[in-house]
């Protein structure tokens, strides 16, 4: 008896131990499992990526231009680069050429964006080349464009998805930089989540968000794509609200957005106004502030690949193609998708429609104005006019001190007047 009892407490210890051991590797497994590497072999490193994108201006300087933009303080800079595309490099400020703007990698674990980036560029140099893509229709197209590209707008909060924070996308100093705009900035929504929505302690608070500012004012596109990742779809204003902008210029947008859908997307992706599609509303956005400040014609946020089926956790997986085949295909796909955009967006939105906007229509601030005619000086005769940015603040308060001592003297001018008036005598002109 006592032996048996022996042999059955020794079962029930192994048994324990087995049952333990499996749990221990189940949860090594889920672990392994819920957080997908960087897969190196497929992507850049941030400092590879850009080191890259240089060289390869430095082989087409007939047609590429780079320059690296920062913005910041001691506590925190930021530096963006920006590529420019046009065929003739002695043309790139023409203003009568149709103007695209494009951003990537706005958020940091969105690497396969920044990736398109590349893709883009080396087609535009003719490096690469998309499969059945007609050459020389598309050289006629790229004669009448100029196109900046934003490879990877956020480089420090790519930098720490690098050090192994796959799920971040905010900035280096925890602001989401799509929410840092000021169309409707700050507003929170019951389902607002710091971690992931920081609007920062004002609109444009990061300097990564001042320079893109600088940038749209003073290059004033046609055309601007912020392109994410974490689903497929095409989306138009606005984000902050569930509509879409009455009238001719967004009947324009959706009809080139549907013939993308049809053409490229095979109908799968999402079309509307990122508030009205996405299933919440967004705050502070880039596309919002373009449409609504800038008054570009054609503002979109391109969302180009998403994982349905990953762990919430696992965001490299969720936001990233992990495997060779999906990743050349996303790239092939959506880079077909921005070389049909070249085509049809000058027809679609018939080239004069940006001309044709009133003078008060393209009002901005003093400050917005100054900013973007500072950045365009100093693109084009380099540093310079680094020097006039030191200025720039005693413009503005000159240029506010007269419009006050303007308003100031003709009140005084006016209340004079009446004065004068109303002190004279009245004399009759009939004799008494």
């Amino acid at each position: 008896m006592g032996g048996s009892f022996l042999l059955f407490s020794s079962f029930l210890s192994v048994f324990a131990c087995l049952r333990s051991f499996s749990l221990v590797c189940a949860d090594a497994n889920l672990t392994q499992s819920s957080f997908t590497p960087i897969n190196r072999d497929l992507y850049h490193s941030s400092n590879d990526l850009i080191e890259q994108i240089k060289s390869l201006v430095h082989r087409h300087p007939d047609k590429l231009t780079v320059e690296t933009i920062k913005a910041g303080n001691k506590v925190y800079e930021a530096e963006i680069t920006v590529v420019t595309y046009c065929q003739s490099r002695k043309e790139s400020d023409d203003r009568s050429k149709f103007r695209i703007l494009l951003s990537f990698g706005q958020h940091g674990r969105e690497l396969i964006t920044s990736e398109l980036a590349w893709r883009i560029l080396s087609i535009l140099s003719e490096e690469q080349f998309l499969p059945k893509m007609d050459r020389a229709s598309l050289n006629s197209t790229l004669d009448n464009v100029v196109i900046k590209v934003v490879p990877m707008e956020n480089l420090n909060g790519r930098k720490l998805v690098e050090a192994g924070d796959l799920c971040e996308r905010r900035n280096g100093r925890g602001v989401d930089l799509n929410r840092n705009w000021s169309v409707d900035w700050g507003k929170k929504e019951k389902d607002y989540d710091p971690y992931e929505e920081n609007p920062g302690t004002a609109a444009f608070s990061e300097p990564e968000t001042q320079i893109m500012r600088k940038l749209a004012i003073s290059f004033d596109p046609h055309i601007w794509v912020n392109v994410h990742s974490g689903m497929e779809a095409l989306f138009m204003p606005y984000d902050h609200k569930n509509t879409t902008h009455d009238g001719l210029p967004s009947h324009r947008m959706r009809l080139l957005l549907e013939e993308l859908n049809k053409v490229h997307c095979h109908k799968r992706c999402m079309i509307g106004s990122g508030g009205g599609s996405v299933g919440y509303l967004a705050h502070g956005t880039a596309t919002d502030y373009m449409y609504d400040v800038v008054r570009v014609p054609m503002a979109f946020t391109f969302e180009i690949y998403g994982d349905g089926t990953a762990s919430t956790k696992d965001c490299f997986k969720m936001f990233n193609p992990v495997d060779h085949t999906t990743f050349k295909r996303v790239l092939n796909d959506w880079s077909a998708v921005f070389f049909t955009i070249l085509k049809l967006g000058p027809r679609q939105l018939d080239f004069h429609s940006k001309a044709g906007v009133s003078n008060l229509d393209k009002w901005v601030s003093i400050d917005e104005y100054l900013d973007g005619y500072l950045m365009g000086r100093r693109n084009r005769y380099g540093k310079k006019m680094e020097v006039l940015e030191f200025g720039m603040q005693e413009i503005r308060t000159y240029f506010r001190l007269f419009l006050l001592s303007s308003v100031l003297l003709l009140f005084m001018f006016c209340s004079r007047i009446s004065k004068t008036k109303g002190g004279r005598q009245i004399v009759s002109a009939i004799p008494l």
